[in-house]
C-alpha cells in the first residue's frame, strides 16, 4: 500500500540471506549499488544514479530506531540482532530528513522484550577468520526493559599483499549496543541507546593501471599502515502520545576519530616506484626515497529534532511538522611523508618531525557547521481509493571553514590566491524540498502511485588550496569550495499482487544540478569533490516475487538507469555518461525455507547479482565491464539451533570495486566461505 519504491527485509529475510553488512542488502536492492573502496570509512551509495563520494554528504538518510546517523563513515558497520531494513528510492526529505537526496534506508534493531530472550552466532570463515554476535533482552522492571547486543569480528584477511607475504585487508571489528527502554506512564516513553564500535584494520592497497577490468596487478605497498576508527553514540528518543497528537524529541551526540596511514601514489615498494625512478631518471641514480601517507578525521555531532503529528487512526487526514538541528565540529589533516624505508607513521594535527618519516607535503583545516530545518507533511484520502500526500522541507547549512595548514605547507600557485594560516572562509548553503504524491487504489491487490519531489544535499568545502593544484594539474570542476546538489524527481508506480506473485514497478526522471564526482590529486594526497552542473537520469524498476510451491520462493528484480552529462566545465565530457552509475543491476534469487522432517527444517538459498557496465569519471576513459556474483546458504534448524553453511562471491568472480580519476583501482574481496552455529531462547 505504501505509494514508494520500497524494498523491505524482515528479521527473518535478514537471517535466510545472511545480511551482515550494508553492501549485503543493498545487492539484493534493485538500481542501488555499494562502493566500497580505500578504507572503511569510505563505502559509497549510489541509487538511482544519486551518487556519494568521499568527503561527500550521503545520498541517503540513513535511519537507525528513529535516530539519523550524521556522519557517513558510520553507515559501513556490521550488522546485528537487526528486526527490518527498508531501503526507499527517491527523495524523502519531508519524511527521513537530511541528505535524503536519493532516498532513505531505515533500519530497525530489535526492541527491549518484557519476557527474557535472547540469540548468539558464532563462525568461522576462510580468512581465517571467526566471528561471534548476538543480543540479549528482558524486563528490569515492570516499565523498564533492557536489550544489549554485540558483535566481533577477527580475520586475517582475503587479499594478499606479494611484497609484505602477507593479506592486506585484516580486519578486527567490534562492536557494542545498549538500549534501555522506559514506559514511565501511559502516555510517555523514553528511548536511551547507546552505542560503540572499534575498528583496526589496513587500507590503501590501490594500484594504478589504465583500464578499469585490469586485475592482473597484485597488492604491492612496502607500507602496510593502518586504519583505526573509533565511534560512539548516545541518544534518546522520548514519546509523548496525546489523545489528539504525537509528539517525539529525538536527541543524539556523535564521535569518530579516524587514523589512516599507508603507501602513497604509485603504490609500489620504493625500488619500482614513480619517484625513486623519476629521480634517477633525472639526476642517473635513485634517491632511495619514494611517498607515504597519512590522514587524520575526527568529528563530532550534536542533533536535535522535534516532531508533532497526529496520532495514528486519527481519520482521513493526517499531518506532521517539526524541526531539526545540527551541530558539526570537524577537524582532517591529509599529507605525504617521506618513505625511507623505515616505515610509516601516523600524523594527527601537526606535520612530522620524524627524521624516519619526514613530512613532504601537509594541508589541515577545522570545520564548524551549523544546519537547521523545518518541515511539515500532510496527507487525506478523499476516498477509500484515492489519497493525496504533500511534504515540504527548508534546510539551511551554515559552513565555516578555517585554515590550519601551516604557512609552510600552503600551496603556492601563481594567479591563485596563497590563502593564510587561520583564514576563515564562511558560507551558506540552503532550499526548499518540496513532495507531491498522489496514490490510487482500486482494489486491495492493486496500487498506482505518482508525484514530484526535490531533494537536496549541501555543499562544502574542500580542503584550502586545492583548486589551486587542480588547476595546475589541468583539472576542471574542482575548486576549494563545491556547491550544493538539487535533484528533481518525477516518478509514477504501482504495486500489485497476481495469484501467489507480488509485482512492483516504477519509472522516473531526474535532473540533477551539481552533482558530485571525485578527483584524487596526488601532488599533495587529497581527496576531492567536484561538480558537474546537470546530468539528466531516466530509468526503471521492476520486481517480482512468488511462492511457486510450498515453502519454496522465487525473486526477480531489474533497475536500469541511463545518464547524460549536460553541462559541465569541460565541454568534451557533455553527453557522457556520469560517475559512479551502473547501467543496470539484475537479481534472481530461489530459496527454500521449510521441513524435511518433523523436528528439522531446512534453509537453501541462492542469490544471483549482475551489475551492469559502470563509469567511474565525467571522461568516460574507462567503463567496467558487466560483473556477475552468485552467494549460496544451506543449512538446518531444530529445537533453537541453526548451523549453517555460506559462500559469498561463491565463484570467485575478480573485479575492481572502484576506479578513480588518474587510474586507481581497489581489489574487490574475493570468494568467502564458511560455517556458522546459532542458537535462539
Amino acid at each position: 500500500d505504501t505509494p514508494a519504491a520500497v524494498t523491505a527485509f524482515t528479521s527473518e529475510s535478514i537471517a535466510n540471506a545472511g545480511i551482515e553488512r550494508p553492501a549485503d542488502f543493498i545487492a539484493l536492492t534493485s538500481n542501488v549499488n555499494l562502493v566500497e573502496t580505500q578504507n572503511a570509512g569510505n563505502a559509497f551509495i549510489i541509487i538511482r544514479g544519486i551518487t556519494q563520494a568521499r568527503n561527500s554528504e550521503p545520498s541517503v538518510a540513513v535511519v537507525v530506531d528513529g535516530v539519523q546517523q550524521v556522519n557517513p563513515a558510520q553507515f559501513n558497520q556490521d550488522l546485528f540482532d537487526i528486526e527490518q531494513i527498508e531501503v526507499l528510492k527517491g527523495p524523502q526529505g519531508g519524511l527521513y530528513g537530511r541528505n535524503a537526496i536519493g532516498g532513505a534506508i531505515i533500519i530497525t534493531t530489535k526492541q527491549p522484550t518484557d519476557v527474557l530472550e535472547g540469540n548468539f552466532k558464532a563462525g568461522v570463515d576462510n580468512g581465517f577468520g571467526y566471528f561471534l554476535r548476538g543480543g540479549i533482552s528482558g524486563p528490569l522492571s515492570d516499565n523498564v526493559a533492557f536489550r544489549v547486543a554485540g558483535s566481533f569480528y577477527d580475520t586475517d584477511g582475503f587479499i594478499r599483499n606479494e611484497f609484505l607475504g602477507e593479506d592486506a585487508d585484516p580486519v578486527k571489528d567490534f562492536s557494542l549496543r545498549a538500549n534501555l527502554l522506559v514506559q514511565a506512564n501511559d502516555d510517555l516513553t523514553i528511548d536511551l541507546r547507546g552505542s560503540l564500535n572499534q575498528l583496526r584494520t589496513q587500507a590503501l592497497y590501490f594500484n594504478i593501471v589504465n583500464d578499469v577490468n585490469d586485475t592482473s596487478l597484485p597488492v604491492q605497498v612496502n607500507n602496510a599502515g593502518q586504519n583505526d576508527r573509533d565511534i560512539y553514540n548516545l541518544s534518546m528518543k522520548a514519546t509523548w502520545e496525546g489523545d489528539n497528537a504525537v509528539l517525539t524529541s529525538i536527541t543524539s551526540y556523535d564521535t569518530l576519530e579516524e587514523i589512516l596511514t599507508g603507501d602513497a601514489f604509485d603504490f609500489k615498494p620504493i625500488p619500482d616506484s614513480f619517484f625513486f625512478n623519476l629521480f634517477e631518471f633525472l639526476f642517473g641514480e635513485g634517491n632511495g626515497f619514494d611517498l607515504n601517507q597519512s590522514q587524520f578525521l575526527k568529528v563530532e555531532a550534536f542533533s536535535q529534532e522535534l516532531r508533532l503529528a497526529s496520532p495514528k487512526g486519527a481519520g482521513p487526514f493526517n499531518w506532521m511538522v517539526g524541526g531539526y538541528l545540527i551541530d558539526t565540529q570537524r577537524y582532517i589533516s591529509t599529507g605525504n611523508m617521506v618513505d625511507t624505508g623505515a616505515g610509516v607513521f601516523p600524523v594527527f594535527r601537526t606535520p612530522s618531525t620524524n627524521p624516519a618519516n619526514p613530512q613532504f607535503s601537509f594541508l589541515a583545516d577545522g570545520q564548524d557547521n551549523f544546519a537547521w530545518a523545518l518541515f511539515a507533511n500532510a496527507g487525506y484520502e478523499f476516498s477509500p481509493e484515492f489519497r493525496v500526500d504533500a511534504s515540504l522541507r527548508y534546510d539551511r547549512d551554515k559552513r565555516k571553514q578555517t585554515t590550519l595548514t601551516p604557512t609552510a605547507f600552503l600551496p603556492n600557485v601563481p594567479g591563485f590566491p596563497q590563502g593564510a594560516t587561520g583564514e576563515v572562509r564562511t558560507r551558506v548553503f540552503d532550499d526548499w524540498q518540496p513532495k507531491l504524491t498522489l496514490t490510487y487504489e482500486p482494489s486491495d491487490d492493486l496500487t498506482f502511485y505518482g508525484g514530484y519531489s526535490r531533494g537536496f544535499r549541501s555543499g562544502g568545502f574542500n580542503q584550502t588550496g586545492v583548486g589551486a593544484v587542480a588547476f595546475d594539474n589541468g583539472i576542471l570542476g574542482v575548486d576549494d569550495i563545491f556547491k550544493a546538489e538539487t535533484a528533481d524527481t518525477f516518478e509514477a508506480g504501482f504495486k500489485a499482487k497476481l495469484g501467489p506473485a507480488n509485482i512492483n514497478g516504477a519509472a522516473y526522471t531526474t535532473t540533477s544540478k551539481n552533482s558530485y564526482f571525485f578527483v584524487f590529486l596526488a601532488a599533495n594526497s587529497t581527496q576531492n569533490l567536484g561538480n558537474i552542473d546537470e546530468v539528466e537520469l531516466q530509468g526503471f524498476e521492476l520486481e517480482a516475487n512468488a511462492e511457486v510451491a510450498p515453502y519454496f520462493d522465487v525473486n526477480a528484480a531489474i533497475g536500469v538507469t541511463y545518464s547524460e552529462i549536460k553541462e559541465f566545465d569541460d565541454p568534451t565530457a557533455i553527453g557522457n555518461e556520469a560517475p559512479l552509475i551502473s547501467r543496470y543491476t539484475l537479481n534472481l534469487g530461489a530459496q527454500y525455507d521449510g521441513p524435511i522432517s518433523e523436528t528439522v527444517d531446512a534453509l537453501l538459498r541462492v542469490d544471483y547479482r549482475r551489475t551492469g557496465k559502470t563509469w567511474w569519471e565525467p571522461y568516460n576513459t574507462t567503463v567496467r565491464s558487466p560483473v556477475d556474483l552468485v552467494d549460496a546458504r544451506a543449512g538446518v534448524r531444530f529445537d533453537g539451533w541453526s548451523v549453517t553453511a555460506f559462500a559469498q562471491n561463491l565463484f570467485d568472480e575478480e573485479y575492481n570495486a572502484e576506479f578513480s580519476p588518474g587510474g586507481f583501482v581497489f581489489k574487490a574481496r574475493p570468494r568467502r566461505y564458511g560455517v556458522e552455529v546459532g542458537y535462539a531462547f
